[in-house]
């Protein structure tokens, strides 16, 4: 697989970046860092601090610390769908 970038995310593996929680609905879940360690559908699984935290994915913007140094942030309503199912999507630009 390609390396990523803040461009190909949308089509790449998210386990094992980390995250940060930066915007979302429910204001308890925002702040929360870690590593991500699952993911279904609609939600994603950190470690933070811890202790495992499920995420919806629809309710939030995530910002991923990518290889190299690079932040990209993500709505997660493009995220929104089976992780095998995403990864062969087209994705147009955004």
């Amino acid at each position: 697989m390609s390396e990523i970038t803040p461009q190909n995310i949308l089509r790449h593996e998210l386990i094992g970046l980390t995250v940060k929680v930066m915007h979302a609905n429910n204001p308890m879940i925002e702040g929360i860092r870690g590593v991500v360690v699952d993911e279904t559908k609609n939600m994603l699984m950190i470690n933070a601090k811890r202790r495992r935290v499920m995420i919806p994915k629809n309710v939030a913007t995530f910002r991923f610390d990518l290889p190299g140094g690079v932040r990209v942030d993500v709505d997660g309503e493009r995220l929104v769908a089976k992780p095998e199912n995403r990864l062969k999507t087209k994705v147009r630009r955004w």
